[in-house]
């Protein structure tokens, strides 16, 4: 079960990230085969959701390797 308070979207994920743009994060999705999926992904409606956790965890384990 998610807790909704810890859905974010794709301009947070850009945040997190300090991408240039929300729509980045579709470009490490196709880039990245290890980057986190959404938990919500209504395509139609361009309604994308991911754990916060999820990215926190996945921008971590990049920083960390050398």
């Amino acid at each position: 079960m998610v807790n909704p308070k810890d859905l974010i979207s794709a301009a947070d994920v850009q945040a997190i990230l300090k991408l240039s743009h929300p729509s980045s994060v579709t470009t490490y999705l196709r880039r990245y085969d290890d980057f986190p999926q959404p938990v919500v992904d209504l395509s139609g409606s361009r309604v994308r959701l991911w754990r916060r956790q999820d990215i926190l965890r996945w921008r971590d384990a990049r920083q960390a390797r050398p």
